[in-house]
Order: structure tokens, then C-alpha cells, then sequence
């Protein structure tokens, strides 16, 4: 992505000066160290004021690396608003910051020479800062940011019609970087096709410099693929290009090369007559980058001649350095090698220690983010500058939209389909709902009906009417407000599902009173609870203990002579029941069925049996069940003593 900025004139540069402002601060004691011929050419070429990259670096190339004179050039060419000179400067200085590992500081100036080229409105030095930025970053391992800046170099290279010869070296700059990212990538005959594709513009160019990097690359991506021979006979090359420029820390490079390959051809004593006097040409360059490297290769060499304690010293100072300036690539070849040197050793403690930190930095190398944001980048330039490729990216584009359209279509079906399944599911639990709620409205409707029952009814009122008849009116008038206070209750609880366990009583009560008027008022009626229980508290099933007490009545105590009691107990069974006791001392279930077989109207007692029905439908809302559990009673000499009915009732 190209970004582009208005040009301004005569205006103040936006850039931070604060890089600037130290130096003069801290150099401006110094001015008189500069030699007078510089000052002197400074002052023409501001007064010329040239716009290329070449001009400028025809004069001013024997003192570029000189950071002294480059600051002045850059407080010169800030004094006149001369924005080329300044970014030419800029460059040259973070150029010089970068070959010794100072790579924030290369960073910073390099930024800043390109907002001087933005305002200068001068393409080519925005091409040239653009692509040392990415040369930095790359040196970094900081794949992403790199191609972010290189290819942004290439796309604005590439917009101009008649480049000049900085343009097009900047181009080979570009080419190069690309190249170096599929080798970051692993994939080398990409690589080896790029780099060839420079080294073919930098013959036309002339630039020895450029064509030793690309036959240094194309050695380190044969060394990769194991092409060792190959990879020997590119690295050489290489080194006499750098050795014709005089280029020190090329030569490092290509002479580390060379003896890493003697290394894994094991031979290490070739390799380290080669690394001990490279070492020493790479600390004089002061490129941390390829001194750590340099240090790392020497350790391995040591290691194959078995001279275990000086490997590890050179590896271990090679770390030093890596983990320093922060080299993960080296820091992970670092460690690797110390795992396998202290592996030799016997040390496998270490061994192991060191493999899972060289692993852990391998990964960040190749952090998979970064791999997956450069590729998706290379497919991408290379879809827009080959044409056939955009015509089959369209074509599958089109095929991707109709899978999509069918993938869509499929999902509408799909979801139509889930939905009527969802709206049949719940027709179905509707309806099973509904059943249960009709079945529990039956229940609730025969429990009403036991609970007023004509034959009931009919004696209630025919007692009260026998009262008013013997002009007991004050009887009469007792009784039938219990009788209607009854008939309410049982009408007001019927529609409750629950209700305290003190309103039950309090209606079975009534209904105790009521009926006693039938036996002549001979049953003796107690309750009892116990005194750690508040039945104000207790949640109980609404009308259920009408039924066993009706039962009693009947069944037991209507066809016994003498004392006639009923009694309920109500007792805590444990911390998740409530035991309620119906007692009475009738004739017994047994004596009972017995009279009423020789009865000839059979009354049928169904009040029981829906109670139990509704205890059990009432068990789906408890984490227990309800339990009904009838014993009957007999005295020492087993005869019928009367019924027990023990209601559990879960409170959870």
C-alpha cells in the first residue's frame, strides 16, 4: 500500500527533531573539527540543491559512513530547507547505525528521511528510505513490518514510466527483499528465481555491491536445500565481488558462509582457519549481527574437534550478543548447538534445558501469524502483476460465489428445516403439557368432588336440620357456620396447589367437628406437632388428609362399639421429610372388609386413590417422592387395634 501525502513548500518538517537536537547539542562544540574542503562542498550542493540520489552520492560518497559529517550535512540542509540533502543524510546515517546493530536508532532516522522525501515530494528518496527500512527490519527478523515497507518501495517504484538509475537500483533493492522473504519462508527455487532476477538488473546497472548479495543469497538458499558444492561455489563468488568494492563486512559474510559449508562437510579445521580471522574483521566492522554469527559458527567448528570448553565459550558469547541486540534466528541456532554440545558431554540435564529453548525460539522466528500475513502478501503482488493469474482468480472467485449462493440456499433449507422441527418439538411438548395439566385439573376436580360428596353434604345438613327441629337453634346455627366456613375453605384451597400445613388442619378440623355430629359427638379428635415444627412454614399438598380421614370414619369407627378416637401426629422423619400420622382405633382393615361384603350398598372409596394420584404427579417438583404408607394396629394378644396412615412429605 503506497501512502501519499500532499507536497508542501517552504514548510517546517514534520518529522521528530529530537534525534537532531541531541546531536547538535551535543556535537555543535565540534563544528571546527569539520574540514573546510566539506563545508565548502556542502554549500555548493545546497546552492545546486540536486534532486537525485546518484548527484548527490557523487560527491559526497568517500564520507558518507562518517557520522560526524553526515549530522553537519543534515544542520546545513535543515537551515536551508534543503529536504533531498537532509534525506540522503538520514539515510546514510541509519545505514551506518544498522551495519552495528543499533537498529531502533537506524530506524528512527530512517523515518525520518522519508517524511523529508514526502515533503520534498521526491519519489526516489521515498523508494530508497522505504527500502532501508525494510532492510533494517528484516535484519531484525521482523518479517511483516519488512515486506510491509519493501513492497510499498517496488509498488511506487514501479509507477513511474522512464526510471532513473537510483530508481532502478532501489527496484533491485526491492526484488532482493522479496527474495529474502521466500527464503524466510523455505521456499528456495521461488527465492533463487528472484534473486536472479535481480542480479540480471544489477549487471545492466553495473553495481558490483548488488550482484555479491544476490550471489550471497542464492549460496545461503543452495546451503538450505543441502546443495553444499553449489552453495560453496555462489559464496565465493560472492567474496571476490566484496573483495573489489573492499567491502569488509561482505567479506565476513561470505567467509562465515564458506565456513559453515566446510563445517558440515565436516571439515572443521578448514572452517576455523577461515572463522578466527573473520572474527576479528567482523568485531573492527562492528556488525553485532554477523560477529554473533561468526561467534556461533566457531563454537560448532570447536565442538567437531571435540575441544568442548572453548566451543562453549565461543557459543555462549555469540548467545551474549544474540540476546542482546535481541537475533532470534541466532539466539535459536545458539541453543541448538549448546543442547547438542552438552549432549556430547553427557550433560543431558542441560541438554534438555537448552533443546526447549532453542525450541521456543525457532517458533518465534517462524511465528505463524507473521508467515500467514507474508504469504497472503506475496499471492497478492504476484495476482496483480501477472494477468493470466487475475483471470483464474476471478474465475475461481466466481466459482466461490456460487458455492457460497449454494452454501446459502442450503442454510435457508436447512434452517426452514429446524425450524418446523423446532415448532413440531414444541407442538408435541405443548400438547404433553396440556395433557398433563388436564390430567392434573381431572384430579383436581375428583379430589373436589370427594371432598363434597352428596352423601356428606346430605348428612351435614340433615345433623343441622335434626338441631333446628329440637329447637336447638343455637346448635343449629354453631354448626352450620362451621359447615360453611368448611365448604369455603375447601372451595378456596382447591384452587391453590399448595398451602400451609396450619390451614389443612384447620379445615380437616371443621370437617372432624362436622361429622362428630353424626356419631353424637362420641369420637375424641386430638392433633399433635411437634414442638420443633412451625406448621405456618410447611408447604403441603392441598386436601390430602381429608380423604384418610373420611376412611377412617368410615371404615373403622362407623362400625365400632365403645371409645372412638382419631388422632394426627406430626413429627419431623428427617431433614428432608415431614411425617404426618393418621391414627384411629377402629375395627382394622380386616373386620372392615368383612361388614362391608355383607353389605348390600357397597359404598366405593376413590378418595384415597386420587389422593395418591396427586402425590405422585406432585413428586415431578421435588427432588423426593411422596410416600402413603398404611400399617395396621393390634394389641398383645393380636387382635385389631385400629389403621395407622404415615403421609412423608419431601420439603426439597
Amino acid at each position: 500500500m503506497i501512502r501519499k501525502f500532499p507536497p508542501k513548500k517552504n514548510a517546517i518538517p514534520r518529522r521528530s527533531l529530537l534525534s537532531l537536537l541531541i546531536f547538535l547539542s551535543f556535537h555543535f562544540g565540534n563544528a571546527q573539527n569539520i574540514p573546510q574542503e566539506f563545508v565548502d562542498q556542502v554549500d555548493s550542493l545546497i546552492q545546486a540543491a540536486p534532486r537525485t540520489y546518484r548527484e548527490l552520492d557523487a560527491v559526497l560518497r568517500p564520507n558518507r559512513r562518517d557520522t560526524l559529517l553526515m549530522y553537519y550535512f543534515v544542520r546545513a540542509s535543515a537551515e536551508q530547507n534543503y529536504l533531498d540533502g537532509q534525506s540522503y543524510a538520514l539515510n546514510q546515517l541509519g545505514t551506518k547505525y544498522r551495519n552495528i546493530s543499533q537498529y531502533v536508532k537506524a530506524v528512527s532516522l530512517h523515518k525520518e528521511a522519508l517524511e523529508a522525501a514526502i515533503e520534498a515530494d521526491n519519489i526516489e528518496f521515498r523508494v530508497f528510505s522505504l527500502n532501508m527500512l525494510g532492510v533494517v527490519y528484516r535484519r531484525n527478523d521482523a518479517i511483516k513490518t519488512a515486506l510491509d515497507y519493501n513492497q510499498e518501495a517496488l509498488e511506487l517504484a514501479e509507477t513511474i514510466e522512464n526510471p532513473s538509475i537510483g530508481i532502478k537500483r532501489s527496484i533491485n533493492v526491492s526484488l532482493n527483499s522479496i527474495g529474502n522473504i521466500y527464503q524466510t519462508l523455505k521456499q528456495y527455487d521461488l527465492a533463487i528465481a528472484q534473486f536472479r532476477r535481480s542480479m540480471k538488473l544489477e549487471e545492466e546497472l553495473g553495481n558490483i555491491r548488488g550482484l555479491a548479495v544476490n550471489y550471497q543469497n542464492i549460496g545461503e538458499c543452495l546451503e538450505e536445500q543441502g546443495k553444499l558444492e553449489e552453495a560453496l561455489e555462489s559464496y565465493q563468488i560472492a567474496l571476490e565481488y566484496d573483495k573489489e568494492i573492499a567491502s569488509e563486512v561482505g567479506q565476513v559474510i561470505c567467509l562465515n558462509s564458506i565456513a559453515q559449508v566446510f563445517i558440515k562437510q565436516n571439515k572443521p579445521q578448514e572452517a576455523l582457519q577461515i572463522l578466527e580471522p573473520a572474527l576479528v574483521a567482523s568485531e573492527a566492522t562492528r556488525d553485532m549481527h554477523v560477529t554473533s554469527l561468526v561467534y556461533v559458527n566457531l563454537g560448532w567448528a570447536l565442538m567437531h574437534l571435540k575441544q568442548y570448553d572453548a566451543a562453549e565459550k565461543r557459543l555462549l558469547q555469540g548467545l551474549d550478543i544474540a540476546n542482546k541486540y535481541n537475533f532470534p534466528r541466532s539466539i535459536s541456532k545458539s541453543y541448538t548447538l549448546l543442547s547438542d554440545l552438552a549432549d556430547r558431554k553427557g550433560d543431558f540435564k542441560n541438554a534438555f534445558e537448552y533443546y526447549k529453548k532453542a525450541e521456543l525460539f525457532d517458533e518465534k522466528v517462524t511465528n505463524e501469524l507473521n508467515l500467514r500475513y507474508v504469504n497472503d502478501m506475496i499471492i497478492r503482488y504476484d495476482t496483480e502483476k501477472k494477468s493470466n493469474q487475475i483471470e483464474v482468480l476471478a474465475k475461481e472467485n466466481e466459482i466461490v460465489k456460487l458455492k457460497l449462493r449454494k452454501n446459502r440456499t442450503s442454510l435457508l433449507v436447512g434452517g426452514f428445516a429446524l425450524a418446523l422441527m423446532a415448532g413440531i418439538l414444541y407442538i408435541l411438548y405443548r400438547q404433553y403439557q396440556l395433557k398433563n395439566e388436564k390430567k392434573v385439573l381431572t384430579l383436581e376436580q375428583s379430589m373436589l368432588r370427594s371432598q363434597m360428596n352428596p352423601h356428606f353434604l346430605f348428612n351435614s345438613l340433615n345433623s343441622i336440620k335434626l338441631y333446628i327441629i329440637n329447637n336447638e337453634q343455637k346448635n343449629a346455627v354453631h354448626y352450620l357456620n362451621k359447615f360453611s366456613k368448611l365448604v369455603r375453605k375447601i372451595l378456596e384451597a382447591s384452587s391453590l396447589k399448595e398451602i400451609p400445613l396450619a390451614e389443612e388442619l384447620e379445615t380437616v378440623e371443621l370437617y372432624m367437628n362436622i361429622e362428630n355430629i353424626r356419631f353424637s359427638n362420641e369420637i375424641n379428635f386430638e392433633i399433635h406437632i411437634s414442638d420443633d415444627l412451625d406448621p405456618h412454614t410447611i408447604k403441603i399438598p392441598s386436601l390430602i388428609l381429608q380423604p384418610f380421614l373420611e376412611n377412617a370414619l368410615w371404615h373403622g369407627l362407623s362400625s365400632k362399639e365403645g371409645d372412638k378416637s382419631v388422632s394426627i401426629h406430626i413429627d419431623r422423619g428427617d431433614q428432608q421429610f415431614i411425617d404426618i400420622s393418621i391414627m384411629d382405633n377402629g375395627v382394622g382393615r380386616e373386620v372392615a372388609e368383612k361388614i362391608k361384603q355383607r353389605k348390600v350398598l357397597k359404598r366405593k372409596s376413590v378418595g384415597i386413590d386420587i389422593t395418591k394420584e396427586r402425590l405422585a404427579n406432585f413428586s415431578k417438583d421435588y427432588e423426593n417422592s411422596f410416600d402413603v404408607k398404611i400399617v395396621d394396629l393390634y394389641d398383645e394378644d393380636g387382635e385389631p387395634q385400629g389403621t395407622k396412615v404415615v403421609l412423608r412429605i419431601p420439603t426439597v
